[in-house]
């Protein structure tokens, strides 16, 4: 199949990079680093093993860009509102959109931009970074629970499925609503906490009372998903991701990055939808409601 990657930082940058490395056919967007990478290629430093990708099939504007049967969605979600003008010209009548964001509410917002085209949750479990021109650092982890939202045709969400397995990515298909609220178990404590905190996720967890704090918040997570209805995120997860976590090399999440870097944070799908929904349902997640309070009072937008 061919894919497309809107996005190509961290997180795109590293499984578009992954399955050109195993031979499907990809097509990268990018930003800054276009003139870098078309010259020098792009460089995935992994804890899997590191490889190089020279040429790249490197974009700087999507109408360049041939319609694919597969596109990876790696821009941050405040970036979402470009996607109308980038997403058009990679888009046929069979085209699946996968979003690898953060947050909670993504694809309804975007199903209302593209109400006919097939989207599917990527929800990715990984140590990346991106801090330099054509490099992805990737630390630790890198498997991707794929949630299908609104792709009718299970032939070609399987075949997206076994591509990743077949790169060498630990993937899986999960329940949709399921795949969403897992990830917000680690992210809402942890992406917050570490810009609040000014730190990283080894020392929240070393400290004892930032380590309660943060399975407090975690907790918050799974009861909001229960009013929710939602199935399969529980307590036993929680402790999952605080022992996924201690085994973590020392890291700062996307929005610790975001921050220190003095770009916008993901406030509204990481803290604000989520919040919102579980409201909704009738519960408050009050600890996260301060903790979005301060993110508000911290950011830079």
């Amino acid at each position: 199949m061919k894919y497309g990657v809107i996005g190509t930082g961290a997180i795109g940058g590293y499984y578009g990079s992954r399955l050109a490395q195993s031979g499907q056919e990809v097509h990268f967007l990018f930003h800054k680093d276009y003139e870098y990478v078309k010259e020098n290629g792009l460089q995935v430093d992994s804890c899997n093993g590191s490889f190089h990708l020279s040429p790249v099939n490197a974009y700087q504007r999507t109408e360049d860009m041939p319609q694919c049967d597969v596109v990876l969605v790696g821009l941050k979600t405040i970036n979402n509102h470009l996607l109308p003008q980038l997403l058009p010209p990679l888009l046929h009548e069979r085209t699946a959109v996968v979003l690898i964001q953060n947050g909670v509410g993504v694809e309804a917002d975007v199903q209302q931009m593209f109400p006919s085209t097939a989207l599917i949750a990527g929800l990715a479990f990984i140590c990346s970074a991106k801090t330099e021109p054509g490099r992805v650092n990737h630390q630790c982890y890198g498997s991707i629970n794929l949630g299908n939202y609104s792709c009718k045709d299970e032939t070609l969400f399987n075949a997206i499925l076994n591509d990743f397995i077949n790169a060498g990515i630990q993937a899986a298909s999960v329940p949709y609503e399921e795949a969403r609220w897992k990830k917000a178990v680690w992210n809402m404590p942890f992406n917050g906490m570490t810009v609040a905190l000014n730190t990283q996720t080894d020392l929240l967890l070393k400290n004892p009372s930032t380590r309660q704090l943060i399975r407090e918040q975690m907790m918050e997570v799974v009861d909001a998903s229960r009013a929710l209805g939602v199935k399969g995120v529980d307590e036993a997860f929680v402790e999952k991701m605080i022992q996924m976590t201690d085994e973590m090399t020392p890291y700062s999440p996307s929005m610790k990055l975001d921050f220190d870097f003095h770009r916008p944070m993901e406030i509204h799908y990481l803290y604000t939808r989520p919040i919102e929904i579980a409201r909704e349902a009738g519960f408050r997640m009050h600890k996260l409601e301060m903790l979005e309070a301060e993110l508000r009072f911290l950011s830079h937008d």
